[in-house]
């Protein structure tokens, strides 16, 4: 006697009709419901293509709220995940907490050198203003960087038309 098993016991599935599942068969006939609704009150108004195409958009999501799943997540699931992910999430910045003034003081508090809290150096002072130099210097090359990229890709954008035109040219000749 032998007897058949799915290989993957947990996503066993048993039929209550038509090879659907008792979700696949609700989710269907709600949506059939909804979707031929929809065509037959706006049929007389805007035609069978519209109401259709009106009805379809409002289907789909009922329709892949029975059959679709991602990862062990249904539809509805899913889509709001997606939808907090894209809409919902703050972005993540990191901000360093280790700069060349506290590794200085580090340094200087293994050496035994403990500085007062308060006070800061002019050392300090000098190496925050240095960094922001450092930043604005790098903002101002990357925009020239960005520029001067536009303008070897325009160069090469109107090199292209200008052969095109002479080639065209030729031919016109050639007639």
């Amino acid at each position: 006697m032998v007897i058949e098993i799915n290989k993957d016991i947990d996503r066993y599935q048993e039929s209550v009709a038509m090879g659907l599942t008792a979700k696949q068969l609700v989710f269907s006939i709600a949506s059939v419901i909804v979707g031929g609704g929809i065509v037959l009150l706006l049929y007389r108004y805007i035609g069978l293509t519209g109401s259709a195409y009106v009805a379809i958009p409002c289907v789909a999501p009922i329709a892949l709220g029975g059959f679709y799943s991602f990862n062990g997540m249904n539809f509805y699931e899913y889509m709001g995940k997606k939808l907090h992910f894209m809409f919902g999430n703050k972005a993540l910045t990191y901000v360093s907490t280790e700069g060349e003034p506290i590794i200085k003081a580090f340094e200087m508090e293994q050496n035994g050198q403990v500085k007062k809290k308060g006070k800061k150096t002019q050392s300090e002072i000098t190496t925050s203003e240095s960094a922001v130099k450092k930043q604005e210097e790098f903002e101002e090359m990357k925009k020239k960087t960005r520029n001067m990229m536009f303008g070897l890709a325009a160069a090469k954008e109107s090199r292209t038309r200008y052969r095109r035109r002479k080639q065209y040219l030729i031919r016109c000749r050639r007639r």
